[in-house]
């Protein structure tokens, strides 16, 4: 009976740590949901307007330990060709090296039309290039993850990001699913039935790329190429277009502040206007803007997936005095029942689980309602999920 209450004890007192370590966590972290405890109206993020001002407002003002550094060098990613012919094997060496350093990696000769990516981008120039109120028809809603942010104004009130950002859905479920085409319809109306039918096509092409991806992800970790592929076949995924205006004093924000992704993978194409920058070997390294090549990088939920052997790595952006900077990221996630765990032969390699089980929407609960994503997301929510959630 004594050994049993000294385990018993021992298990309490485990349990507290975690519960005090969570609690300060989402203290920290937490974001103010409101700006207006002095009864003053909201911000509203209109770049043109507060350019004017002799001072960007201090929401805009990060402390001076994350301010940007803009003459940085250029970080080194390799390059995947996805047309070569029997090189499947020294693809998944490339990417199992970069996954396991920062999780950065190019994809060129993708397959995906040219034409397509021209439209995509010049449909959100047409969106962002809308007044306000336009833009404000597809206004995301509080713990949504879904429509228009116009900074990130309704969510926090320091350290806010310079930019303005549309997000809506991809659904993979089904076959001949129109979740895009229907979004920007009901949302935008019938108007916008054209941009639907590009994002739409676009979501179908980011999601069949990242399909081929995860048959490498696969190979490099030691896995059957199809295990990750089924996985994420029918996934449920995120699609954000990012617009990050010019700013007078671009020394002293940041378009967005550094963050690992939380979804599982992340298919960015950008301008030719420079601004993402990577945190490698405790620097900062700018990626090249390369218009034939796609940005990939792992996130928080695949990391979980290899038991913590691939990494995701923190990275930013940031904005410039000249002019605007765009960029269109699919955020690859699983279909919502999926259980994220690893794979057994990755667990034995790895010694034991690093990270409990969990689903994606539980995740995008944490990060939506939570916790404001940075290098420490997934450590946190796997604290939180101990101490609040009963097993999957």
């Amino acid at each position: 009976n004594k050994t049993k209450q000294k385990h018993k004890n021992s298990q309490e007192k485990k349990m507290a740590i975690i519960c005090a370590t969570t609690s300060r966590a989402e203290k920290e972290h937490t974001p103010k949901l409101d700006l207006d405890n002095d009864q003053t109206p909201p911000l509203i993020f209109n770049p043109s307007l507060l350019n004017l001002q002799s001072q960007i407002p201090n929401q805009f003002i990060w402390p001076d330990e994350e301010k940007p550094s803009i003459d940085i060098p250029e970080l080194s990613v390799p390059f995947l060709d996805l047309s070569s012919q029997g090189s499947a094997l020294e693809a998944s060496r490339l990417i199992a090296e970069a996954c396991t350093k920062h999780g950065f990696f190019l994809v060129v000769n993708h397959g995906v039309s040219e034409s397509l990516v021209s439209d995509a981008h010049r449909f959100m120039e047409r969106f962002f290039d809308m007044p306000l109120a336009g833009k404000q028809k597809a206004q995301r809603k509080p713990g949504e993850s879904s429509g228009y942010a116009s900074s990130f104004t309704g969510r926090f009130s320091t350290k806010l990001p310079w930019k303005e950002t549309l997000s809506f859905r991809f659904s993979n479920e089904n076959s001949g699913s129109r979740t895009v085409q229907d979004y920007f319809s009901d949302t935008l109306g019938q108007e916008f039935e054209r941009f639907g039918k590009v994002y739409q096509d676009y979501c179908e092409a980011m999601s069949s790329l990242s399909l081929k991806i995860m048959e490498l992800l696969g190979l490099s970790l030691g896995v059957n190429r199809d295990y990750f592929r089924g996985f994420f076949e029918e996934n449920d995924s995120i699609m954000r277009l990012n617009h990050y205006p010019p700013c007078q004093t671009p020394d002293l924000t940041l378009g967005t502040g550094p963050h690992c992704d939380p979804s599982s993978l992340t298919i960015l194409h950008q301008d030719h206007v420079s601004g993402l920058q990577v945190f490698v070997d405790n620097q900062w390294r700018s990626i090249r803007p390369n218009p034939e090549a796609f940005v990939v990088n792992i996130g928080d939920t695949f990391m979980a997936l290899t038991n913590g052997i691939f990494k995701s790595c923190l990275h930013r952006a940031v904005v410039n005095r000249e002019c605007a900077r765009k960029s269109m990221a699919f955020f690859l996630c699983p279909k919502k029942d999926k259980v994220v765990k690893p794979p057994s032969e990755i667990v034995e390699k790895t010694g034991g689980r690093r990270y409990p089980d969990f689903t994606w929407p539980m995740f995008l609960e944490f990060t939506q309602k939570h916790y404001r994503a940075d290098f420490n997301t997934l450590e946190s929510f796997s604290s939180w999920v101990i101490a609040n959630k009963s097993p999957i």
